[in-house]
């Protein structure tokens, strides 16, 4: 996972396309005790449910047939703006000295969506990336998972 142990006051990113969790770490490298500062959520029904029509179609030139158009996913569009959202959180915290380091926890799909948009005060702050899912697990399972 990581090389070194997360520090005290170190925060953590937990996030997906949905949810974030924003940690703080008030033990020490040993013995983590992750607290809760904030918890950010975004209602993203699945893509079935935020289509409206039917995939379009596309003549193609000269001929009399046509060719299906890719129907746009909602859904993933939803969680590429939810990372952006969270990096302009973490933009206005890192801004406003919230935290000196982070270590950001996300999916491979999102931790590339979110590195896009860091800012150069966020990016600066990083002090870790784990390419992982683990916005379902409890605080304390986090916790254990990252120590590891």
């Amino acid at each position: 996972m990581l090389d070194k142990p997360i520090d005290y006051k170190t925060w953590i990113l937990v996030a997906d396309g949905e949810k974030a969790l924003f940690l703080q770490n008030m033990g020490d490298g040993e013995l983590p005790n992750f607290e809760i500062r904030r918890v950010e959520e975004q209602d993203n029904p699945p893509d079935r449910e935020q289509g409206a029509n039917r995939p379009g179609r596309m003549s193609d030139a000269g001929t009399s047939h046509h060719s299906a158009v890719e129907d746009t996913d909602w859904h993933e569009l939803g969680k590429e703006r939810f990372a952006a959202e969270i990096t302009g959180i973490l933009y206005k915290m890192a801004h406003r000295g919230v935290f000196e380091k982070i270590v950001v926890v996300a999916p491979p799909k999102i931790l590339g969506e979110m590195r896009q948009h860091y800012h150069k005060e966020v990016a600066d702050r990083v002090v870790g990336e784990i390419a992982k899912d683990f916005t379902n697990h409890p605080v304390d399972k986090i916790e254990k998972l990252l120590a590891a």
